[in-house]
């Protein structure tokens, strides 16, 4: 098939921005698809240099073209400039003939619109990102033109395990979801026996956005989660580090969690790119993490395609509890944690018997997240296999 896949790779030309979208590609690849990259968010592009919103989109073009290049895209990019219209990469032809004659196009994490095109692709593909924002969002009037667009596609998939199951309370939108994980391209995560530096590590944003609230009740970001963690440090001997951005606001409390025994570094600085932020997860001992605090009081079963990478590398990981661990198997390599108590004794069970972790990890990334097998899994479930 020819398979359009949309993302925001130039928007955010950072380094875990890049793995969550190139390994859709790669996958599909893998199967033997004829795979194009589009974005036409219709945004402005984001100067990391400056952080700043520009018109100037030759950093993103720049980033696009290395990137892709490097991954064996070679010219199957296109990005449209939200300021000004113009495309790069392939080019305007390209992208409209892909949108007209296409056999799928896989709209991940709402990144694609494409209000000015000649539509004749066979089969739009929805991806949530975010499960109980997106519902909640789909529900507000204010974002009518939102929720029209999303049930246009013709299949909808989201990260939330647990959407529509025991518990969860993201709210019933009329559109049936199908469940999915993050594909992780394998051999772009190679195993790693070899002694690691001995920290635990993450990489998150303080707060990407602002709450939500739904039924009177306020569904939050990261920051609300790691208050309730934030003396983790004094409770164990294990060194914790974290590349975290500043959230919105810049409102990350830096120096009191240096203060707790945190090593806080400036995500924006030490993973600048792909290749940082693979080394940054593969220079690690495991990970340890929280989830937005909407994911874990809504129950959505949401899992982290960062926590999967760690996995590949054979990286264990202790990751909050979203209801993952209903669907997901949690005590051997990759261990959930709801409690202060039980995050301790998570760390110190990784630390007793590390190897075995290590093995285990890799084998639920081969068993769960291997891209093939994720991307297939779309096909058939979408009834395109």
């Amino acid at each position: 098939m020819r398979i359009v896949v949309t993302g925001l790779l130039g928007q955010y030309a950072f380094g875990g921005v890049t793995w969550d979208y190139i390994q859709y590609l790669l996958g599909f690849r893998g199967l033997g698809h004829d795979v194009w990259y589009l974005e036409d968010s219709g945004a402005w592009p984001y100067d990391p240099v400056g952080q700043t919103i520009s018109e100037d989109c030759t950093y993103n073009v720049n980033y696009l073209h290395g990137m892709m290049t490097a991954f064996g895209f070679g010219d199957r990019w296109i990005y449209r400039n939200g300021a000004d219209g113009k495309f790069h990469g392939a080019g305007e032809t390209a992208a409209r003939d892909l949108i007209k004659n296409a056999d799928l196009i896989v709209n991940v994490s709402s990144a694609g619109w494409l209000k000015d095109y000649d539509f004749g692709v066979k089969h739009q593909m929805f991806i949530d990102g975010d499960p109980m924002f997106c519902q909640v969002n789909l529900l507000d009037p204010k974002n009518a033109d939102y929720s029209a667009r999303v049930k246009a596609h013709d299949s909808h998939f989201t990260f939330g395990l647990n959407v529509g199951g025991p518990g969860c309370l993201a709210p019933d939108t009329g559109i049936r979801w199908k469940k999915t994980v993050q594909p992780i391209s394998i051999e772009h995560w190679p195993f790693q026996d070899a002694a690691a530096p001995d920290r635990f590590t993450t990489v998150m944003n303080w707060a990407s956005y602002a709450p939500i609230e739904w039924q009177g009740k306020p569904y939050g970001q990261k920051d609300l989660e790691f208050e309730r963690f934030k003396t983790l440090p004094s409770l164990t001997p294990q060194h914790l580090e974290m590349a975290m951005g500043q959230g919105i606001g810049s409102k990350r409390p830096t120096e009191e969690l240096h203060a707790l025994g945190w090593t806080i570094l400036e995500a924006g600085e030490a993973l600048p790119d792909y290749q940082s932020y693979h080394e940054f997860l593969r220079t690690s001992k495991a990970e340890w993490s929280v989830a937005k605090h909407g994911y874990v009081e809504a129950r959505t079963g949401w899992f982290s395609c960062r926590t999967a990478c760690y996995l590949a590398l054979g990286r264990p990981a202790v990751v909050q509890e979203t209801g993952w661990s209903d669907y997901l198997p949690s005590g051997d390599g990759l261990i959930t944690f709801s409690t202060l108590e039980e995050a301790v004794a998570a760390i110190a069970d990784i630390n007793d018997h590390y190897e075995e972790h290590q093995r285990a990890a890799r084998a639920l990334a081969e068993q769960y997240f291997e891209s093939k097998k994720v991307c297939a899994d779309l096909l058939n479930q979408a009834e395109l296999g």
